[in-house]
C-alpha cells in the first residue's frame, strides 16, 4: 500500500440479483471511483486471463469451448452443485482479485482520491469487509429475488435457489450493514435514496 493516505472506502455488497449492478452504476454516474470484484473475476477468465490454467488444471477441458474460452455455464452448473469445487474455484479467483483490488486502491491513494467504492457480492465472506470504513447492502424480498435469479440466468426455481443458498444468509449480512437500500422499488427510487446517501458521505468526508 502507497505511503499516501488511503482513500475512504465504501464497501457495497448484497445477494445475487438484489441491485448491486445497478446501485453501483448510480454511484459511478455521480462520479464514485467504483472497483469492481465482478469486473475484476471476468477479465481474470476471459480469453487469455490469468485464472484460466488453474481453472484448466482443476476442472479440465470440459468446462472450456473448442476454441479455448471458458464455458462460464458448464462451471457454473458443477460449482454451484458441489461446496467443494465451489471452494476450490474460490481459491483460485479470490485471491487474485484481492491482488487486484489492493493494487487498484494503491492507485487510488497516490491520486489523493477522497473515496472509493469496492463492490464485492461474497465482501463478508471473504473478509473483504476488514478493509471498509462503511459497508451498503442492497436487499430486496427472497420471492422477488428468486424471480430475478430465474429470469436473468434461465433457471428453474430449485437451480437459482441454490445459487441464492450458496451465499451468505441475507439477515445476516443485513444485521452487518451500515446502511441497507432496498430495490423491490422503482429503480428512480433507489437511484434517489443512493444519491441522497452519497452526497452526504462525501460532505462528510470533505469538511
Amino acid at each position: 500500500m502507497s505511503a499516501n493516505r488511503r482513500p475512504f472506502l465504501l464497501g457495497l455488497t448484497g445477494g445475487i440479483a438484489t441491485g448491486k449492478t445497478t446501485a453501483s452504476a448510480t454511484l459511478r454516474e455521480l462520479g464514485a471511483h467504483v472497483i469492481d470484484a465482478d469486473e475484476i473475476s471476468r477479465s481474470l477468465t476471459a480469453e487469455g486471463g490469468e485464472a484460466l490454467p488453474a481453472i484448466r488444471e482443476v476442472f479440465g477441458d470440459d468446462v472450456f469451448c473448442a476454441n479455448g474460452t471458458l464455458n462460464r455455464s458448464a462451471l457454473g452448473r458443477i460449482v454451484f452443485a458441489d461446496q467443494q469445487r465451489r471452494n476450490a474455484l474460490e481459491s483460485i479467483i479470490h485471491p487474485a482479485i484481492q491482488r487486484r483490488m489492493m493494487d487498484e486502491i494503491d492507485r487510488a491513494a497516490q491520486a489523493e482520491e477522497t473515496l472509493c467504492v469496492l463492490t464485492v457480492p461474497l465482501m463478508f465472506e471473504t473478509g473483504m469487509d476488514a478493509l471498509c470504513d462503511r459497508i451498503w447492502v442492497t436487499t430486496v424480498d427472497p420471492a422477488t429475488q428468486l424471480q430475478r435469479v430465474m429470469q436473468r440466468d434461465n433457471l428453474d426455481a430449485q437451480q437459482a435457489q441454490a445459487r441464492i443458498d450458496s451465499q451468505m444468509n441475507a439477515e445476516e449480512r443485513e444485521q452487518r450493514a451500515d446502511l441497507l437500500i432496498r430495490t423491490d422499488r422503482s429503480m428512480q427510487d433507489t437511484a434517489r435514496e443512493i444519491t441522497k446517501r452519497y452526497n452526504e458521505l462525501l460532505s462528510g468526508l470533505q469538511q
